[in-house]
């Protein structure tokens, strides 16, 4: 037999507060997976130098999509503030990726993708909430 507390979890699983920002928390957790994979594969181009800025956007939007996550599963009131933050750090890392997409590294057009995705999410969740 479950305990009350485990009850009341299971019962109220799909009302918890964070519930509400589901989607943004998928689609955070997605893009920090991407922006990890662009990095490490950055790192590994012949002309890494020139990737620099690339990579530290990836390391940096990967940390903050975590983050964001992060808050989200807590029902932070801060919530909002940090995805606002998110998005735009989500845009810029795409902005990077897209250049070195057109060159055909196939993980930046993989991550620029995520990163839009990311950044809609986000804002659609600072619009519903």
């Amino acid at each position: 037999m479950p305990s009350p507390i485990k009850k009341y979890l299971i019962l109220n699983f799909y009302t918890m507060s964070h519930q509400r920002f589901m989607d943004c928390i998928r689609a955070c957790l997605a893009c920090a997976v991407a922006c990890n994979h662009c990095a490490t594969e950055c790192l590994s181009e012949d002309q890494v130098n020139h990737l620099a800025r690339c990579i530290r956007l990836d390391l940096e939007c990967a940390a903050i999509c975590r983050a964001a996550a992060e808050m989200m599963s807590l029902g932070s009131d801060y919530s909002i503030e940090l995805c606002r933050l998110c998005a735009e750090v989500c845009n810029a890392c795409a902005e990077e990726c897209e250049k070195h997409a057109a060159m055909g590294m196939e993980h930046c057009v993989q991550c620029a993708e995520a990163c839009r995705s990311c950044a809609d999410a986000c804002n659609n969740m600072i619009t519903n909430n």
